[in-house]
């Protein structure tokens, strides 16, 4: 076991506590005119205060020389914590608790256990230490004890501690796996160090012997529940530098396993055995290293224990790393990339080391099962080794390059896992992966099949892009993996998310999302060429990371990489094409008004032909379900198929068939029926309902919605505010309908008053009747981005109502609630605001693209209103913090707004109501 001599060397110039030499001599004086136990106490809280406030600030200016490498520093804390707690344990037992000549009963030693054991620590990492006794805790050793507490937790220290015998110490380690690995990284600090010894040996030759299978196989069970618990994916955007996967308890349950077994005392030692290659060891050291610095980082930002790399963490840490902006990309996104590169290798050293170890000592299958399990007999080069592939001839396998890939099929046409040899002979040889490879006829075959063959692409995608065999065979890719994009609306990085998008395309095609995805699951079912939208979603977010436009850079980089995939002149070009418009549809239905023919026929001008609809449509649905978990949800689904729907009527028989007249007709006889088939509307009352009405209304809202309004607006008074709240599923919101005598600035009311009850508005429409009354319907979520539960519903009229009734001021009453969280403040969206007169037939398109909070819609639209700009429709598309709400609006003469002196005024304006609403807020 380590002994505290095992901690690097001082260095010059250390304060005390970093070079004990004058420690205790500098204490003594400090307590030489103590004289009572309280004043013994105090005097020495004050003196080890104050020392420690210099090792401190000697340690953290010494970590910013290296900010970015952590092992000096996380060794120096250990010693400083050596330095109080040997200081402790002189005063306590040279002068509150001074003993003559010890008995046997009172031998006494203070050991360091876990990470303190191991000598590393962060600024604010627990002290754990253990308090060993040969036999029964004594009195005077009990009254030590306590006083050392006592003046630890004075100095603000956290301390874990327990009180145990040599026996209680076998007994209790093999009882709990924790406190097991606890004693095995012992370190004897201060007291009797043969004692220390005596524990050592003891643990050895009663615990840890003969232990090995059942330690690693407990190690194992407690690292995938682990990964479970912080997410299962190796990069989550907000990551625990500590517990989360590719962090630092991967490397150390590395270490506790080959700690355990091989009885090493450094991760270096394994090297020397054989455990590690030196090119592994390398990375392990440099890994750690680097997890470290960023936990320390952590630790002195927060002032306190913080493990967790959250949104506003990470710029500060990239800052204090020495990141710096690159063209296109923030230091941030730099930093991660970099940390998520770092916790790739962990997950690769680790993966290599302990299925190594697994194959050597946890249990295996039973024989019975071995021998009736199904496999596929394997081809040469290869061989099976403990139920997974292995290389039998490393020579043969490497004289043909291409066997590089021919692995992973190899691996998808048997069903097995890679052995971690066989994944080390890969890693270790991907200079082989060269231009000729990647020409190769074969190659290209393999490659393909990978994606198109088997049903299970993600799995070969993942290892080969975890092993470096994706960006050596596509050079393309490999800026974008472990990039990570700093926003709140992407969860994976772009690697990740490109093999999300593949799973996902995978799925549908095995039939696994037609209740889900009815529309893209009839596409593939009736047929479309595979190939290429396999292909485009691999290329179609590999311009990213660049100060130019990612879709068109990417569709340069896809004109490039899709013929040396082996595809066609014809189908690159359509790659190309998906590429470069991979993000049109998405915009057009969520940015757009979708009831506009106009929308629709310049949509379907882009696209041209139904081919071309399909798989821009299957590729955008992947797409938006690759981003995140809950990110897909109905109402993007009704909008996709709706613009489908409408795009290819258009294709098949002409633009001209999407018009306004048409969709009028249709909506009003559609009413028609639904009123006449109730008795107490009468032929008089429905003409009158058919007719008060403009054209905009028809072609916007459903027949349900205008059968809302037909009977909110019956009888309605002058003075009189109607609501009706009404789950709907299609949009995965509450319909919030409206009806009330017209007035200026009335949608801006009512988006105030939804604010105020803390609603998200997703979607709305306002319309103003012939005779004077204006319908108005807003689709919105709560804050978890679901509909309202039935039983909130009646709180939530009441408090539109007061607010409508001016019984609240919005304005006012937003101040509290329109706060950016903390952890979002970083986010960057400089806002654009753009005036598109061609989208529309009759509408100007405002489209403001900016940051989201609670009251931002209000401040929008109280801006428009109070220049005089009426506002027909507003979309609203939602992007985690970024927001691009569109507004259909007209001017006071029911005018487009074509001069350029008046968008610029009111571009003006919309900027100021986004700055002085932000800065009302405190942001």
């Amino acid at each position: 076991m380590s002994t505290a001599t095992d901690i690097a060397p001082d260095r010059t110039g250390a304060p005390l506590l970093l070079d004990e030499a004058q420690l205790f001599d500098a204490l003594d004086g400090a307590l030489a005119e103590a004289g009572e136990p309280r004043e013994i106490r105090n005097a020495t809280v004050a003196f080890l205060a104050a020392e420690r406030s210099k090792a401190q600030a000697w340690i953290e200016a010494e970590f910013l020389t290296h900010p970015r490498a952590a092992r000096e520093t996380v060794e120096a804390y250990a010693r400083m914590t050596d330095g109080i707690v040997r200081s402790v344990l002189r005063v306590a037992t040279t002068r509150l608790h001074r003993i003559g000549t010890p008995t046997e009963a009172e031998r006494f030693a203070v050991l360091a256990v876990g990470g303190y054991g191991r000598a590393e620590m962060a600024p604010h990492s627990d002290v754990d230490l253990l308090f060993l006794t040969p036999y029964k805790v004594t009195a005077w050793a009990e009254s030590v004890i306590e006083s050392m507490l006592y003046i630890l937790w004075d100095l603000k220290l956290k301390v874990g501690h327990s009180s145990r015998t040599l026996d209680d110490c076998i007994r209790l380690g093999r009882e709990d796996i924790t406190i097991r690995t606890a004693l095995l990284e012992h370190r004897c600090v201060g007291g009797d160090e043969k004692l220390a010894e005596t524990l050592a040996t003891r643990l050895l030759h009663e615990l840890f012997e003969g232990t090995e299978a059942e330690f690693i196989e407990a190690k194992l069970a407690e690292r995938a529940q682990r990964h479970r618990r912080q997410g299962g994916q190796r990069y989550v955007l907000e990551p625990n530098v500590k517990e989360g996967k590719g962090g630092l308890r991967d490397l150390q349950t590395l270490y506790w396993i080959g700690k355990y077994i091989h009885h090493v005392d450094r991760a270096r030692e394994l090297m020397e055995i054989g455990a590690f290659s030196p090119e592994e060891y390398q990375t392990f050291h440099e890994a750690e290293s680097y997890l470290w610095a960023v936990r320390c980082h952590l630790h002195l930002i927060a002032g306190r224990a913080a493990d967790q790399l959250t949104f506003d963490m990470q710029v500060e840490v990239a800052e204090r790393m020495g990141y710096r902006d690159l063209a296109g990309r923030r230091a941030v996104e730099v930093f991660m990339q970099d940390y998520f590169r770092h916790a790739t290798a962990v997950g690769d050293v680790t993966r290599i080391f302990l299925s190594k170890l697994e194959a050597q000592h946890v249990k295996t299958a039973p024989m019975l099962t071995r021998i009736f399990r199904r496999r596929r007999k394997l081809k040469a080069p290869y061989r099976e080794d403990n139920g997974r592939i292995n290389v039998a001839d490393e020579a043969a396998f490497l004289a043909d390059p291409v066997n590089l890939l021919r692995l992973f099929e190899e691996g998808l046409r048997s069903g097995m896992l890679l052995h971690p040899d066989a994944m080390r002979l890969v890693s270790a040889n991907l200079k082989l992966i060269d231009k000729t490879v990647r020409k190769d006829r074969e190659a290209q075959r393999i490659f393909l099949d990978l994606l198109l063959k088997h049903g299970n692409p993600e799995r070969a995608l993942r290892r080969m892009n975890e092993l470096g065999v994706l960006a050596a065979f596509i050079p393309e890719f490999e800026p974008i993996v472990a990039m990570m994009q700093f926003n709140m609306y992407h969860s994976y990085t772009v690697d990740e998310h490109t093999i999300q998008c593949i799973s996902t395309l995978a799925q549908i095609e095995r039939n696994e999302l037609v209740e889900d995805l009815p529309l893209s699951s009839h596409i593939l079912e009736e047929g479309v060429n595979r190939k290429v939208l396999y292909v485009a979603l691999l290329l179609h977010d590999i311009g990213k990371g660049r100060p130019e436009d990612h879709s068109i850079l990417g569709a340069r980089i896809a004109r490039r990489v899709a013929p040396r995939l082996g595809l066609n002149a014809e189908e690159s070009e359509t790659v190309e094409w998906l590429v470069r418009h991979h993000l049109l549809m998405s915009d057009v239905a969520q940015k757009r008004d979708l009831s506009d023919p106009r929308t629709i026929r310049d949509f379907a001008r882009q696209v041209k032909s139904r081919k071309r609809l399909d798989l821009l449509t299957v590729l955008t649905v992947c797409d938006i379900r690759g981003v995140g978990p809950n990110v897909w949800n109905n109402w993007k689904a009704t909008l996709l198929r709706k613009l489908h729907s409408e795009t290819a009527r258009a294709l098949e028989h002409g633009l001209e068939a999407i018009n306004r007249e048409q969709r009028t007709d249709e909506a009003k006889r559609a009413l028609r029926e639904v009123l006449e088939a109730d008795a107490e509307w009468d032929k008089t009352e429905i003409r009158a309902e058919l007719g008060r009405h403009y054209a905009a209304y028809w072609q916007s809202l459903s027949t349900a919605n205008h059968e809302v309004f037909a009977r909110m607006l019956r009888g309605l008074g002058d003075d009189e505010i109607r609501i009706d709240l009404h789950p709907d599923e299609d949009h995965d919101a509450t319909r919030a309908s409206f009806a009330l005598a017209d007035h200026p600035g009335i949608f801006s009311r009512l988006a105030g008053a939804l604010a105020l009850v803390g609603a998200n508005v997703v979607d709305a429409r306002t319309y103003t009747s012939k005779d004077g009354y204006a319908t108005a319907v807003f689709w919105v979520q709560d804050a978890e981005g679901h509909p309202y539960e039935a039983s909130k519903l009646s709180r939530l009229r009441g408090m539109i109502d007061k607010t409508l009734k001016g019984e609240v001021v919005a304005r006012d009453a937003l101040k509290d609630r329109d706060k950016i969280k903390k952890r979002e403040r970083e986010f960057r969206f400089p806002t654009h605001i753009t005036f598109d007169n061609e989208g529309s037939d009759i509408y100007t398109i405002v489209e403001v693209d900016t940051r989201d909070r609670p009251g931002l819609l209000y401040d929008l639209t109280r801006a428009l209103a109070s220049n005089n700009i009426s506002i027909s429709s507003a979309v609203i598309a939602t992007y985690g913090a970024q927001v691009v709400d569109s507004f259909y609006v007209k001017d006071m003469f029911g005018l487009k707004l074509h001069s350029p002196a008046r968008q610029e005024s009111l571009e003006k304006k919309l900027r100021e109501a986004i700055v002085s609403g932000a800065r009302r807020a405190g942001n």
